[in-house]
This record gives structure tokens, sequence and C-alpha cells, in this order.
């Protein structure tokens, strides 16, 4: 008789956003005349820039003619849109990244999940807490993380790195050794990030001790200050030690075309086996690729009309983040975040939890953001605002808060 991968059953309740998107329904559902303000998962708003519009279009009807069709896409993705990636957001910013390093894939949050098949069962990892929840979900279906305690919210064989206002939400090194560390910078949920020198830290730390960085850098296009870093490969050492996922859904609105890139460099070695032709031989097994037409929108992205056309959008939802950031410092929060990323962490109301604001925002303002809890024990007492609404609806949602 089959059986079941048991894993999957130690998840706790659903994934934080279904919970959110169900809650929410609900209140719809009673509530019809009600005008909800979504300011909780981190879709966008702005519709794509029409640089990427006319690409797809191009795209679109090569795809009806015999002499330009295209059936399946290559392993690691097409040649054009890796050279585009290579030299874009690597060699221009001094990282010796080649093409065959770079697999496209259909987003970040994939690759976040499935990164994890390249290690041993029994690998240890180390997590920013708060950070994006799949990282620890799909270490939990692959059976690393041990037994979760409701209470407190922590696996048992998870190694925890408490982000807090005590340490400026900056993680320190873990007491216990990782094998893997998950590093998401700019973070999400708190916004914050590590400067170069930080960074280099960690990844010379990492070598020391044989760990291999997840560098989750999908809101990168956000970092405003100069001393952060676009790119874990901007620091020495990195290409043996670290695995970079990027993602095309914040930075030019492909939330709904999906589209991003892994970058598994070939110096990174586990006794002597290229982790970047394991992952290459798992894309030619488990996965086809990002669709042609998508691939020819990303490689809009690195054009120079292109560029500019996300430039603006970036800074609107910056100009969002700002706004949010000093309307809540206004109305009397303590807030953190809208720097280097499209978020607004900010402290619940003293005797507050995370999911108690989280029906007090719904049911007496009508917006909706994310609990921080959500995103690991540590996220308690805290909640995100995201700044990807439209700039009338950001400020409508700060209007109905003041007035609470």
């Amino acid at each position: 008789m089959f059986q079941i991968n048991t894993n999957y059953q130690k998840l706790p309740g659903s994934y934080l956003f279904s919970t959110i998107a169900k809650k929410v329904n609900a209140y719809s559902a009673a509530n019809p005349d009600k005008k909800i303000i979504r300011l909780g998962i981190g879709d966008v708003t702005q519709p794509i820039a029409p640089a990427i519009i006319e690409a797809l279009h191009k795209a679109v009807d090569e795809m009806g003619h015999a002499e330009t069709f295209h059936g399946y896409a290559p392993d690691l993705g097409y040649d054009f849109l890796r050279k585009a990636i290579a030299q874009n957001d690597y060699r221009d910013r001094g990282c010796d990244i080649s093409e065959d390093e770079i697999f496209v894939s259909d987003g970040a949050k994939s690759d976040s999940a499935n990164i994890q098949e390249l290690f041993a069962a029994d690998s240890k990892i180390a997590v920013c807490d708060p950070v994006y929840p799949v990282y620890v979900d799909s270490n939990v279906m692959a059976g690393r993380t041990g037994t979760y305690d409701p209470k407190t919210e922590i696996w048992s064989d998870v190694i925890y790195m408490p982000c807090t206002a005590d340490n400026h939400f900056v993680p320190e090194f873990p007491k216990e050794t990782p094998d893997l560390i998950y590093l998401c910078l700019p973070n999400n949920p708190t916004g914050t990030t590590l400067t170069k020198d930080k960074l280099q830290e960690w990844v010379d730390y990492a070598n020391r001790v044989g760990a291999v960085i997840i560098y989750d850098g999908a809101y990168e296009a956000y970092i405003s200050e100069e001393n952060v870093a676009h790119s874990v490969y901007e620091c020495d050492g990195a290409k043996t030690c670290a695995i970079e996922l990027k993602s095309f859904s914040k930075n030019a609105g492909f939330t709904g075309v999906r589209l991003g890139y892994a970058v598994v460099p070939k110096e990174l070695k586990c006794g002597g086996v290229s982790l970047r032709d394991m992952w290459a031989r798992r894309h030619g097994t488990k996965f086809n690729g990002a669709p042609y037409i998508v691939q020819r929108a990303g490689e809009a992205v690195y054009s120079p009309e292109g560029k500019a056309q996300l430039k603006e959008q970036v800074a609107y939802y910056m100009k969002n983040a700002a706004a949010i950031k000093e309307g809540l410092k206004d109305a009397g929060y303590t807030v953190f975040g809208g720097v280097n990323a499209p978020y607004i962490w900010l402290k619940t109301p003293e005797g507050m939890t995370s999911w108690d604001f989280f029906d007090y925002l719904l049911e007496q303002a009508n917006v909706v953001g994310t609990p921080g809890s959500g995103f690991g024990p540590s996220g308690e007492g805290y909640f995100r605002l995201t700044a990807f609404g439209t700039y009338e609806n950001t400020l409508a949602a700060l209007e109905r808060i003041k007035k609470l």
C-alpha cells in the first residue's frame, strides 16, 4: 500500500498568505459594502513597463510562425537572457559570474523551495528570525526541521538567528554551526540590510565553518545606500560558499508573468562534487524552464528603455514606503525599514499580538497587512505593511489608520 510523506503533515496550519486570504475573504463576504485596502501580500500593482510589453508582443508574434516558433526552453535558459543577466547584474558590478553559472527559472520562490534538494537530509539550517517562511517550510517538507512547538513556534532542529530591535534586526553568527545559512537581503519582512563589510564577514564565516549561504536577493533593486552590496558575489570568496537567488517579480512587475534565476558558481563544491553540475542535472530532469516569450520579456528588462522605466517604478514604490513610514511615525507608531526595501516593519500597539493587530486593522480600518509572527517567533509583536499598493490607496490607508 502506498504511503505519504509524513513531513508534510508537520506543517502547522496553512501557508501564511493563504490564512490571510481566507480571513479577508470571510470578512468581505460578511461586509460587502466595505472597501478593503490591501497592503499585505508583496504583490505589485503597477503595470508592466512599455518596453517589456513590446518585447512580449514581439515574442508572441514569433510563436505564430514556423520559422520563429520556439518549443521547450534550454535547460539553463536561453543564451540571450543569461548573457544579459551576467553582464548587467554581475560583470557591470565587478562580479565574475559566467553565463553557464546562471539558471533561469519561473521565480525565486520556486528556487527558494527547491534549492535545498542539493543537500543531505540531515543538513542543519540557519535562518534569520523573522524571515520569508518558504525557507523553513520547504525544509520541513524535506524532513530537516525536527519537531514543532506550537507554543514557541520553534522547530527543534532549526537554528534561529533572532533579528530584533536590540540588534537592529541584523543577524549574528549562530552559536551552533549550520550547514546551510539562509540570508534574505534586503530582508523580507524587516527591510533591513547588511553593509558590504558585514556581508563579507558572513562569507568569511561560511567558508571557515564549511557552510553554504543561500542568498535571496529578490529586493536588490530597492537598495539605495552605497555601502550595501547588490550581490553576495561582491564579496571575496563568495563563489566557494554561496548560491544566489534573484527574481523579476519585484523589480519588473513579473508576479503574474513569473521569471527568476539562480546562480550556482562552478567553484562551489563538496568533496570534489560540483553543485553547479548537480543543479544543472536537476534542471534537465525536473524543470522545463520559463517560456520563450517570458524570457524575451526578461531580456527587455536590461534594455536602456527597460532600465529607465523600471527605475521609475521602483521610485514609485519607495515613495509609497516613505509615505507609510512617515505617516505611521506621525500617528505614534514605532517603525523600521522602508529605506532599502518596499516594506515597513512596525511594532504593534501595547498588549496586541500580531494577529490581534491584523484583525483590528481589518475590522476597524479595512486595511490588510501581514502579522509579523508569520515570519518567525521573533516577529511576534510586529507587523508588515507593503509599499506595493497604489499611491492613492497608500494615502487612504494611512488616513484610516490615523483615525483609529
